[in-house]
């Protein structure tokens, strides 16, 4: 017997019965003794188009119940190698975004009390800012991989200094981020100003936009950002509308154009051998994809980190 906790398979209950938890993995309230935690924020006050994020979590658990222990591409073998388990949902305050944003920061200050990584099932984006400051308390500044459609660098909206848009220039200006560590994938569509992407650059991030992701693998690109990211202590977060709505359409602020499934999972992939300490999948939507496809994408998604976390080991 392993003696880590494992998903329940498909031969022992079926795949649409057991627990309505990531993976169908043990629940427990706290991340005492685990490596690794599943964590929801189904939050969608920080939205400005279509809601919905709110039920993200809900439905990625559901679709996640396809997905099986061992990555048959890679060969990571995480559930024989770490512990990991779904503590559940965020408490958030639905009606008051900023005092959801200081219920997140506690919550993963007591997570990380317990050398867990998190893995987060958003939610829209507005959670990577409380998240990224628990981090960096415990770590420091991080470099970060960002997988986006936007740059979520607006100064404010609607007068607003804190919502989805706005998270990374908060994140850069609060050092919580380490500039010169910083790649944001996939950026495209229409903006207010010819320079909107500028700001990133300046700072030192760099800027891969979806175009120049267009009819390529990705592989490449990873190699040069493991080169970026070095030993430091890396963030992932994945906007789900980085991909094209064509595979995900379930979302608030669609842009055609974007990265393609694969694409979406080299990235991650690539990601392998860094010093994560933490990755999140943002901004499903589920009533705007009544199939499910687009949370079961994003559950695929924060699998494959999982299986690029530090320590998780691969079968021969």
């Amino acid at each position: 017997m392993s003696d880590f906790n494992q998903p329940m398979g498909g031969n022992e209950m079926p795949r649409f019965g057991g627990p309505a938890t990531m993976m169908r993995l043990p629940a427990q309230d706290t991340a005492e003794g685990l490596d690794v935690a599943f964590v929801g924020i189904p939050m969608d006050i920080g939205t400005s188009n279509r809601p919905g994020t709110r039920l993200g979590p809900r439905q990625i658990r559901d679709e996640s119940r396809m997905l099986r222990p061992y990555n048959m591409a890679t060969r990571a073998a995480p559930f024989d190698s770490l512990q990991v388990a779904d503590i559940g949902d965020v408490p958030i305050n639905t009606f008051n975004l900023l005092k959801s944003v200081e219920i997140i920061t506690e919550f993963y200050d007591r997570l990380l009390e317990h050398n867990c990584i998190p893995l987060t099932l958003g939610g829209e984006h507005t959670i990577t800012l409380p998240i990224l400051r628990a981090i960096a308390k415990r770590h420091g500044p991080v470099g970060l991989i960002h997988i986006d459609a936007h740059a979520d660098v607006n100064d404010h909206m609607f007068g607003e200094p804190i919502a989805h848009g706005t998270p990374f220039r908060r994140a850069q200006e609060e050092g919580l981020l380490d500039a010169q560590r910083v790649v944001q994938i996939g950026l495209r569509g229409t903006g207010y100003s010819a320079d909107d992407f500028d700001w990133c650059r300046e700072q030192g991030f760099r800027v891969v936009t979806a175009e120049a992701c267009w009819y390529r693998s990705l592989a490449p690109l990873m190699a040069e950002v493991r080169e970026q990211m070095g030993d430091g202590p890396v963030y992932i977060t994945f906007d789900i509308d980085g991909l094209d709505p064509s595979v995900a359409p379930g979302t608030g602020t669609v842009e055609m154009g974007g990265l393609t499934a694969s694409q979406g999972l080299e990235i991650v992939r690539g990601a392998a051998g860094l010093n994560i300490v933490g990755g999140d999948l943002v901004e499903v939507s589920p009533p705007y994809d009544t199939s499910g496809n687009t949370a079961l994408m994003g559950a695929t998604l924060l699998y494959e980190m999982l299986c690029v976390l530090p320590g998780v080991m691969r079968r021969d």
